[in-house]
């Protein structure tokens, strides 16, 4: 309330029941508001003995969850790093695998393509010698016939072998 709201509340009580009353009713509402005053107090320090052991109770309850429940947390962490280190372990494990499997594949692709390689090489070098022996035969068979036609030749032009 402002001021003027008590200053005119004054006013009308002072009119209303004038000034040798004023006092005493004064003095009824000051007793009235200390006794509601002490028993307010009284209440509220009932309540608070009364909801002390609650709030006691309530501390423990929240503590021994807040205990379990960093239990529960560390057991959890502890599960998720051994799970994460067992899977860890596993996927190396498979990954080695493999890589061993990738390293003998890759080993007997060499090993045949070597081979298939030797056997080629092999093929082309008889056929070149095949080739080689056959060109041999015809260049000789060419010479041959280059002699005889030469012989013959000379035959035809001396045949009785004079100009020897």
């Amino acid at each position: 309330m402002s001021g003027q709201e008590i200053f005119v509340i004054v006013i009308v009580a002072l009119l209303l029941f004038g000034a040798e009353k004023l006092p005493e009713m004064a003095r009824t509402v000051g007793k009235g508001m200390r006794d509601f005053r002490k028993a307010t107090d009284e209440i509220r320090r009932e309540l608070e003995s009364s909801t002390k052991d609650i709030r006691q109770d309530f501390n423990e309850v929240t503590t021994s969850i807040k205990k379990e429940v960093s239990v529960m947390s560390e057991n959890i962490q502890k599960d998720v790093t051994e799970f994460s280190g067992n899977i860890q372990k596993e996927v190396t494990e498979v990954s080695d695998k493999i890589q061993k499997d990738v390293n003998e594949f890759t080993d007997d692709i060499q090993k045949e393509t070597a081979e298939v390689n030797s056997s080629i090489q092999k093929e082309s070098d008889q056929t070149t010698e095949k080739i080689q022996q056959e060109i041999n035969k015809a260049n000789e068979s060419a010479m041959n016939d280059a002699n005889e036609e030469e012989r013959r030749r000379k035959e035809i032009e001396d045949p009785y072998g004079l100009s020897d």
